[in-house]
């Protein structure tokens, strides 16, 4: 009996090692958003484009790879902004710096990002004082028709890009993860992935929006698989249970996502994480 005891108690402190405890899929490289001196990195630039959507020339920077030519082609990533900011709120998340390490490690594809002014409307500043009015809100809805007619147009135009919803993906944090989830899923035929980091309210209806989609319309048609990743943090309390809703949505709609939480608010630690996870699963 005792031999029985001794065996048993030492099976269950085996099962206990957190050494074979499960890996989490999710967890980034260390230094994964580190700038390290054994890579190079992409080319961040700045430019303009003619948006008829607004009326006026809006802003982007677009972040090229290394070795960039007009000999190749590149698939295209773009990457909204929250509802504060503006297209240099992702240099708080180094997104050269955490695709280039992913490029350099192998884990990446060579992408062009383009990182976009999400706010169309003809008052397109960063921080309005109308930041949380209904007016406001319909500015980041619109930049659906500022992207399709206007700066996609621009990006073909003057990059080497690769066409179909094979090369073309959409991420954002916040509001811009909102507008991720209806642009992408409004465009299936576009967007092969999508990525919403920490996505706001809106789309679908709640006590203040009647939501850009029914419960039943957020799918996708038959036949139009995209890669979806939603991510949350566990401390994040100004979209609360949304992502899980959205990502409960899908699945009760049949249509496959990624969707996990990690330590973090609503902030870059868990924006930036989910870039990472997205970007290394994109354009495989």
């Amino acid at each position: 009996m005792k031999r029985i005891l001794l065996l048993l108690a030492l099976l269950a402190c085996f099962l206990s090692l957190p050494c074979l405890a499960e890996e989490d899929p999710f967890t980034p490289d260390e230094n994964f958003d580190t700038r390290l001196e054994e890579v190079t990195y992409g080319k961040l630039t700045y430019t303009t484009y003619d948006s008829a959507t607004t009326g006026r020339q809006r802003k982007c920077y677009v972040l090229l790879p290394v070795g960039y030519t007009q000999e190749k082609t590149y698939p295209v990533l773009y990457l909204l902004h929250g509802i504060g900011g503006d297209h240099g709120e992702w240099m708080g998340g180094k997104p050269d710096v955490v695709i280039g390490n992913l490029v350099a490690k192998g884990q990446a594809k060579d992408m062009i990002v383009v990182i976009p002014n999400v706010r169309a409307r003809a008052n397109d500043s960063a921080n309005p004082s109308d930041v949380y009015s209904m007016e406001h809100i319909a500015a980041f809805d619109n930049f659906i028709n500022d992207l399709r007619d206007d700066l996609m147009p621009f990006i073909a135009a003057n990059y080497s890009i690769a066409t179909g919803r094979e090369n073309t993906a959409i991420a954002g944090l916040s509001m811009g993860g909102r507008e991720a989830l209806y642009i992408g899923l409004t465009m299936p035929e576009t967007f092969g992935y999508v990525g919403a980091f920490c996505p706001a309210p809106g789309v679908l209806p709640y006590d203040v929006e009647g939501g850009l989609f029914t419960a039943e319309e957020f799918t996708l048609p038959e036949g139009c698989e995209s890669l979806i990743l939603i991510n949350t943090g566990l401390n994040d309390g100004v979209v609360g249970a949304w992502p899980m809703t959205y990502s409960n949505t899908l699945t009760q709609n049949g249509v496959e996502n990624i969707f996990y939480k990690t330590e973090g608010g609503h902030d870059f630690t868990v924006w930036k994480h989910g870039l990472y996870n997205f970007a290394k699963r994109i354009f495989q």
